[in-house]
């Protein structure tokens, strides 16, 4: 498997050609298919795959792993480049959403529900576990037996009128196996990194799993570079990441670097930043 970041919030130092973003664009070849994981916030991650020897336009299948504006900013601009490939996302309406803070910051981190009604034909909305290739999974089922990051707190969604704390019913993870075990996709972990990892082992139990790429939402307020949960809350996340994951786990992104000094304080070499440009054989 070949796992390529097109997206990211830093690049690779000496690759000043690339763009940087506050968002998650990851292109992966497994299984004889090609997929894109969200598309970041603009149009910045079809450059930089110029740059990184990924075609865009024969991408064969695509997902936005939730509806916020970093993962799925680029949607209108992948769904004009690639005229074949379905797109996925888990079934929810298409909502305005809100990231609130300080009493009066308030910014719009939803899609535009304009590109849904353009590109009706391309997009697919799933509710369950759907296999849209060879070894290839959607997973919308997840549980919440940990708890959910602290910084969905200031995350709204506008429901029957009325602005609510977001539930993140928007959210999939995508899995992906292989000979040798599974890999874990995640855009933001809006439910929780560790509720993530159990989700997939409870569908395909007894499949180590050999990698994990994705954020996990524990940044605070992101121009503070702040950590949304005390430093013990984020060391007993890297404990039980290690207990569960057999390989690396790449992330960044939201999970902020304060946060990814104090998981790298417990999982060392296990957990590696995936920074734009970055390319790595799973």
């Amino acid at each position: 498997m070949r796992v390529t970041s097109l997206i990211e919030n830093s690049r690779l130092e000496g690759r000043d050609d690339l763009e940087a973003e506050f968002g998650l664009s990851v292109h992966v070849e497994a299984n004889g298919t090609t997929v894109l994981f969200d598309m970041g916030a603009s149009d910045a991650f079809e450059r930089n795959a110029a740059l990184l020897d990924v075609n865009i336009a024969d991408t064969q299948l695509a997902a936005v792993s939730h509806q916020h504006f970093d993962h799925g900013g680029g949607l209108e601009h992948f769904l004009e480049t690639n005229r074949r490939a379905p797109v996925y996302l888990r079934k929810s309406p298409v909502s305005k959403r809100w990231f609130k803070a300080l009493v009066v910051l308030k910014r719009s981190v939803g899609l535009d529900p304009e590109v849904f009604e353009r590109y009706s034909n391309r997009i697919e909305f799933v509710d369950e576990t759907r296999a849209i290739a060879s070894g290839i999974y959607l997973l919308t089922e997840i549980n919440s037996a940990h708890p959910k990051p602290r910084g969905n707190a200031r995350i709204f969604v506008e429901r029957n009128g009325a602005v609510v704390p977001d539930p993140f019913d928007h959210e999939l993870m995508m899995v992906i196996h292989e000979d040798d075990g599974m890999v874990v996709f995640s855009g933001c972990s809006h439910q929780g990194i560790l509720n993530l990892i159990d989700a997939a082992v409870a569908r395909f139990p007894r499949v180590p799993i050999k990698a994990v790429f994705g954020g996990f939402h524990l940044i605070g307020l992101p121009f503070y570079n702040s950590m949304a949960a005390p430093r013990r809350e984020v060391r007993d996340i890297g404990f039980r990441i290690l207990e569960n994951v057999h390989g690396t786990v790449y992330t960044g992104h939201c999970t902020g670097q304060k946060a990814f000094s104090v998981l790298g304080d417990v999982m060392g070499d296990a957990l590696q930043p995936f920074p734009t440009g970055a390319c790595v054989e799973v």
